[in-house]
C-alpha cells in the first residue's frame, strides 16, 4: 500500500496533468457508453424484496402456491354515501362492475351482485346443479339477501364488511402460465447453483431463463400498469357517489415502482440543488460549484450504466443510492477544494501545477482510506440475508469506487485547464463552529468525557427497548392509496396479510365407504343405485371426504376464527357450513359427503374445494388473513401460539402442521433484523478497527477513533428505542452505513493531527491548528452530508424518511464527537508521544 501511494503521484504528474484533455475526453467517452447501458436499468418492487434470501419457508410457500393455485387479482372497495342495498347504490355498483369487465385484460369481476344466494332463496342440496339466484335476480327479497350476506360464512369479511357498509369487487386477471413456467425454471436452476450442482449447460440455460424472465416480467408489469390506470380512470367516474379504494399485490408493486422513480428524481435533483447552494455559500466561486457538480454528474451516469450492465435492480431499499452517490462524491470534492485553497493561501506564488499535484498527493491517502472505511460499512450489508439489502450493499461498494476514481481524475484534469485561482481571502467570523469547539474542548475536556459517558448509558437503555414489530401499512404516508386501501381492507374486509395453515392427515387415502349403519340391504342397494348416477362424473376423490376428517377441519377452522388477530378464514369448513344449513342444519356423514362432492358443480368445486384440499397429498389448507394494522399484533408470538395450540389443544402431530405464506416470510425477515443489525455493525467495527491499525499503526489510536465513532451510532439506535421506531429493512442499515461514513472525518482529522504534531510536539496548539484547517473541511462535508440525507425525508416511503433523518442525526453527532470527544481523547491519551 505504501508503494502504491508513492507511485500514484507520478501518474498524476506525468500522465494526467500533462494530457488533461485526453483524460477528460476518455472520461466523457466512458460516460456516453455507460449512458447507453443505463437503458437496461431496472426497478423491482415485487414481494420477493420483503423476504430472506435463503429462507426454507420461502421454498415451502412456493410449493403450496403451485399446489393450490395462485392468481393475480385486485380488490376494489366500494362504500356508498347511503345504504349499500338501496336501488341507487346497487345500480351504481352494477354499472361500475360492467365498466371494469370491459377492460381488455380483466378476466372477471366478482361482486355481491354475482354470487349465488342459497339461504334466502331456500336452496336445497339437490338444487346446486340448477341456475341459482343472485342479488340481481328480480325475484330475490333484498331484506332476506341482506340477512344472508350478514350471516354468511362465505361472504362476510370477504365481499362484505360486518357492518354492511362496505363491499368489495374482486377483479381477476388471467393466469400467466409463461411467467409461472419461467419462475419455476429460474428458482430450480438458482437452487442448483446455490448447491454447487449447476452444469455448464444449466449455467447457460439459467442465463437464458433470467433474460426471458426479466423481459416477460417487464412486459407484464407495463400491461398491469396500464390495467391499473384504466381501473383508476373508471373509479374516478364514481368517486362522487361512493368512497373507493384499490388494493392488491400488483397495485402495491406498481405504486411502489412509481415511488422509487419519484424518489430517484427527487433525491437526485434535490441533493444536487442543495449541494450547489451549499457550495456557493461556502466557497463563493463558480469554479468550486461547477467542478464538483461535473464530478457528481459523471459519477451518477457511470453508476446508472454499471447497474444496467450488471443487471442489478433498484428496489425501494436502494432507491436512495443516487443521493448517497452524489453526497460521497461531493464530500471527496470538498476535501480537495479545501486543501487546494489552503496550499494556495500558504504559497500564492507556486505554479498551479504544483498546487494541484500537492493537493492530490496530500489528500489521496486519507481519501482512499476514507472510501475504504465507507466500503466496510456498506460491505457489511452483504452478510445480511435480505436480498435487497445485499444488493444495496454491492451497489454502494461499486458506487464508492466510481466516485473516488472519477473525482481524482476529473478534478485535477479540469482544474489544470483553468486559470490559477486567486488566493482566498480569509474572512473573520464572529462565530465559527470549529473555533468554538476547539475552545470548548480546551476549557471543558473532563465534562465532555462525563457527558459522553452519560450519553453512552442513555443510548444503551434505549437500545434495550428496540423492537422489530412494525405494520406494513405504516410504511406509506396516510394520503397514499396504498395506505388508505390497505387500511379499509384490513379493518373492514378481513385483514391484509395472508397466512396458510397446512394440515396433513395421518391415515392413507380412504377406501370406499359403506352406507350408514342400520340400513337394510334393500335400502342400501337403492341408495347406491342412486349414487351410481354420478359415477361417471365422480372419481375416487369423493371417498376421501370422511366425517372424521371434516370434524378435524371444522375444529381447526373454529380455532383459527376465534383468534383476535385473524380476519377472514377460508377453508373446506366454509363449504361444510353452507351445506349443513342447506341440509336443515343436520351434520353430514361420510356417505352424505361423498354424495355432496359428486353433486357439486365444477364451478363450486373450483371456488370452494380445490383451493383448500389436496386429495393427492392427503392434506387440507386453511387460508386466513391477519389484521396487519392491529397495534397489539405480535407476529412471531402469534405463529408460535397457532402451532402450539394446534398440536396441544387439538392434538395434531407437530410434524403434520405447517405454516406458510407472506406472514411467515415477513415475520422471518423481521426476526432476522436483530441478528443482521448485530452482524453488520460487528463486522463494520472489526474491519474499521483493523483498517485504523494498518493506517496509523497504533492500537491506542485505533481504539480512540472507534470510540469517537461508535458513540454517535449508539445514540441513534438509542433514540430509535426511546421513540419506539422499529427496526426494518432500511433502519438496520443506518448503523453500518453511518459508522462507515462518520469515520471519514476521523481519518482526515487524525491524519492531519499526526502531521501537525510534528511541528511543535504540543497537543493543544496542534488541536487548534487542526480545527482551523481540516476542521473546516470536516464541517463543510458534514453539512453537505446532513443536508443530502435530509432530502430523503421527501420520500413517500416512511422507512426511507426515517433512514434519512436518523442518518443525518448520526452525522451531526459524529461531527460534534470528531470536534470535541476525539481531540480530547488524543490530548488525554497522547498516542503520538509525550509533549516536548
Amino acid at each position: 500500500m505504501k508503494k502504491y501511494f508513492s507511485v500514484t503521484p507520478l501518474f498524476f504528474d506525468r500522465v494526467l496533468l500533462q494530457h488533461p484533455r485526453i483524460v477528460i475526453l476518455c472520461m466523457l467517452a466512458v460516460a456516453v457508453v455507460f449512458s447507453f447501458q443505463a437503458l437496461r436499468f431496472r426497478l423491482d418492487a415485487s414481494a420477493e424484496t420483503l423476504v430472506l434470501q435463503h429462507d426454507e419457508d420461502l421454498r415451502y410457500s412456493r410449493l403450496i402456491d403451485s399446489r393450490y393455485g395462485q392468481h393475480d387479482f385486485l380488490v376494489l372497495t366500494y362504500t356508498p354515501r347511503g345504504d349499500l342495498f338501496s336501488p341507487d347504490a346497487l345500480a351504481t355498483l352494477a354499472q361500475m362492475r360492467d365498466d371494469l369487465r370491459s377492460i381488455e385484460n380483466v378476466l372477471s369481476v366478482v361482486s355481491i351482485l354475482d354470487v349465488p344466494l342459497l339461504e334466502s332463496c331456500h336452496v336445497s342440496l339437490k338444487d346446486l346443479t340448477a341456475d341459482l339466484a343472485t342479488l340481481e335476480s328480480p325475484t330475490v327479497d333484498k331484506e332476506l339477501a341482506r340477512i344472508e350476506f350478514r350471516d354468511s360464512p362465505l361472504y362476510q369479511n370477504l365481499l362484505l364488511s360486518p357492518d354492511l357498509n362496505t363491499t368489495a369487487l374482486l377483479i381477476n386477471f388471467p393466469d400467466d402460465d409463461v411467467y409461472h413456467d419461467l419462475f419455476e425454471q429460474r428458482n430450480r436452476l438458482q437452487q442448483r447453483k446455490a448447491a454447487g450442482l449447476l452444469t455448464p449447460d444449466e449455467r447457460a440455460e439459467l442465463k437464458r431463463v433470467l433474460e426471458q424472465f426479466q423481459q416477460h416480467r417487464d412486459t407484464m408489469r407495463r400491461q398491469r400498469r396500464e390495467d391499473i390506470t384504466a381501473i383508476r380512470s373508471i373509479m374516478d367516474k364514481y368517486r362522487s357517489d361512493a368512497e373507493l379504494f384499490l388494493g392488491g399485490v400488483s397495485m402495491i408493486a406498481t405504486d411502489m415502482i412509481a415511488f422509487i422513480k419519484n424518489d430517484l428524481k427527487v433525491f437526485g435533483l434535490g441533493v444536487l440543488l442543495f449541494l450547489v447552494i451549499t457550495l456557493g455559500i461556502i466557497f463563493r466561486r463558480k469554479r468550486w460549484v461547477l467542478l464538483p457538480l461535473l464530478c457528481c454528474v459523471l459519477s451518477a451516469i457511470c453508476m446508472f450504466g454499471l447497474l444496467g450492465w450488471l443487471g442489478w435492480e433498484v428496489t425501494v431499499i436502494s432507491s436512495n443510492f443516487i443521493s448517497l452517490q452524489l453526497i460521497i462524491t461531493m464530500a471527496i470534492s470538498i476535501h480537495l477544494i479545501v486543501r487546494y485553497r489552503e496550499l494556495l493561501a500558504q504559497s500564492p506564488q507556486e505554479p498551479n501545477r504544483r498546487l494541484i499535484l500537492d493537493t492530490v498527493r496530500l489528500k489521496l491517502k486519507p481519501c482512499v482510506y476514507a472510501v475504504l472505511t465507507t466500503v466496510a460499512g456498506f460491505g457489511s450489508l452483504v452478510f445480511c440475508d435480505i436480498l435487497p439489502v445485499i444488493t444495496f450493499g454491492w451497489m454502494m461498494i461499486v458506487g464508492l469506487f466510481v466516485s473516488l476514481i472519477v473525482t481524482f481524475l476529473i478534478f485535477p484534469a479540469v482544474l489544470i485547464l483553468m486559470p490559477k485561482d486567486k488566493p482566498p481571502v480569509k474572512r473573520e467570523w464572529q462565530f465559527s463552529v470549529t473555533s468554538v469547539t476547539a475552545k470548548l474542548t480546551e476549557a471543558h475536556g473532563i465534562p465532555i468525557m462525563i457527558i459522553s459517558g452519560l450519553i453512552f448509558i442513555f443510548s444503551l437503555v434505549g437500545i434495550s427497548r428496540l423492537d422489530v414489530e412494525n405494520c406494513f401499512i405504516d410504511y406509506f404516508e396516510k394520503n397514499t392509496e396504498i395506505h388508505q386501501g390497505m387500511k379499509v381492507i384490513d379493518q373492514h374486509l378481513g385483514g391484509t396479510t395472508p397466512l396458510d395453515i397446512i394440515v396433513d392427515f395421518e391415515e392413507p387415502n380412504a377406501l370406499p365407504l359403506a352406507g350408514p349403519r342400520g340400513q337394510n340391504e334393500a335400502e342400501s342397494s337403492d341408495i347406491f343405485d342412486e349414487f351410481d348416477e354420478f359415477d361417471e362424473a365422480a372419481t375416487d376423490e369423493k371417498y376421501w371426504f370422511t366425517a372424521e376428517k371434516m370434524d378435524r377441519v371444522k375444529a381447526v377452522h373454529r380455532y383459527l376464527d376465534s383468534l383476535p388477530e385473524t380476519g377472514k378464514v377460508l377453508s373446506l369448513a366454509n363449504m361444510l357450513s353452507v351445506a349443513e344449513k342447506l341440509n336443515d342444519g343436520k351434520a353430514l356423514d361420510s356417505f352424505d359427503l361423498a354424495l355432496l362432492y359428486s353433486e357439486t358443480p365444477d364451478k363450486f368445486k373450483t371456488m370452494l374445494v380445490k383451493p383448500y384440499v389436496s386429495v393427492e397429498h392427503n392434506q387440507v389448507r386453511f387460508w386466513l388473513r391477519v389484521r396487519d394494522s392491529e397495534k397489539s399484533l405480535r407476529r412471531n408470538e402469534l405463529l408460535k401460539k397457532i402451532k402450539a395450540d394446534l398440536t396441544g389443544k387439538l392434538d395434531i402431530d407437530e410434524r403434520r402442521v405447517h405454516l406458510a405464506g407472506l406472514l411467515v416470510l415477513y415475520n422471518n425477515m423481521l426476526q432476522n433484523l436483530f441478528g443482521s443489525q448485530i452482524l453488520t455493525l460487528g463486522i463494520t467495527v472489526l474491519v474499521l478497527t483493523g483498517m485504523f491499525l494498518i493506517l496509523f499503526r497504533s492500537l491506542r489510536i485505533a481504539l480512540i477513533a472507534m470510540l469517537a465513532n461508535v458513540l454517535p451510532i449508539l445514540v441513534v439506535l438509542g433514540v430509535m428505542g426511546w421513540l419506539n421506531i422499529p427496526l426494518d429493512m432500511m433502519t438496520i442499515t443506518i448503523a453500518a452505513i453511518g459508522l462507515g461514513i462518520a469515520v471519514d472525518d476521523t481519518i482526515h482529522y487524525i491524519h492531519r493531527f499526526k502531521d501537525e504534531f510534528q511541528k511543535d510536539h504540543k497537543y493543544l496548539p496542534t488541536m487548534h491548528r487542526c480545527h482551523g484547517s481540516i476542521g473546516h473541511a470536516m464541517y463543510y462535508t458534514s453539512v453537505t452530508i446532513i443536508i443530502g440525507f435530509s432530502i430523503l425525508a421527501l420520500s413517500s416511503f416512511i422507512p426511507t424518511v426515517y433512514f434519512g433523518l436518523l442518518t443525518s442525526l448520526a452525522m451531526f453527532i459524529a461531527l460534534l464527537a470528531a470536534l470535541t470527544l476525539l481531540p480530547q481523547l488524543l490530548i488525554l491519551v497522547q498516542p503520538f508521544g509525550k509533549e516536548s
